[in-house]
């Protein structure tokens, strides 16, 4: 059985004041704190066992969803002592990691199906898979191109620029464990640097549904906005 991992150890800095009292995955999107949609939505794909990497008031998140039996899961934690990064805290629990995994950030609301990734995963047998979404980000400005001399070559006027973007769900194979030490600090993107200068390649999994990373206000308060007609979506009740 594949098993999901919930990296819920963040401090939320981007969301204080209100992090300061509760931990982000404890937001709530609607009426339902986000790290409890994340939980529906992985019993309803058949994600039966969910690990919770926990940090900052961690002991709020076990407090609330408990061993997971009243989701129909089964629900385990590992706190962090110290900030391991978004993945370091992997290397606390690679004993129960012996087969391919699922890793999904505390603070994603996604109508993402994450079984088909790790379908996806295991077809390309690859050490590791990133779901990636598109977004563009408009300059709000005259661009302008110059030469070695500052000729100019070329102006354009408030150009978008489209860019392939992480949206913090990944499946692994056991093997990148290999590349993560025990009880150090390491943050994704880091993770995948060393796996491509090692020369393991690492593939994209290309997503164009609805995404959000909640840990920005304005994100927050979309996703509040959007929560209701997401529900059906969401395939949580």
């Amino acid at each position: 059985m594949v098993k999901a991992v919930i990296v819920a150890g963040g401090k939320g800095t981007r969301l204080k004041p209100y992090t300061a009292v509760f931990p982000k995955p404890l937001m709530p999107i609607g009426n339902k704190p986000i790290i409890e949609i994340l939980v529906r939505q992985l019993k309803v794909q058949n994600f039966r066992e969910i690990i919770i990497l926990t940090g900052h008031l961690g002991e709020l998140i076990m407090a609330f969803l408990g061993d997971g039996s009243k989701y129909g899961v089964h629900i385990t934690y590992s706190k962090e002592e110290q900030p391991l990064g978004t993945v370091g805290g992997l290397s606390l629990i690679r004993q129960e990691l012996d087969d391919t995994f699922l890793t999904i950030n505390g603070d994603t609301l996604t109508t993402f199906n994450y079984a088909d990734l790790v379908h996806y995963h295991k077809r390309n047998r690859t050490i590791a898979t990133i779901a990636l979404t598109k977004r563009e980000l408009t300059i709000d400005f005259g661009v302008i191109k110059l030469d070695g001399s500052n000729e100019v070559k070329d102006y354009v006027e408030k150009p978008t620029l489209t860019n392939m973007v992480s949206i913090g769900v990944n499946a692994f194979s056991p093997e990148v464990l290999e590349f993560i030490e025990v009880n150090r600090y390491l943050d994704f993107p880091n993770l995948v640097q060393n796996l491509i200068a090692a020369g393991r390649p690492v593939k994209g999994y290309v997503f164009n549904d609805y995404w959000l990373d909640i840990g920005r206000p304005d994100d927050y308060e979309r996703a509040n906005m959007d929560i209701e007609k997401l529900n059906g979506m969401l395939g949580i009740s």
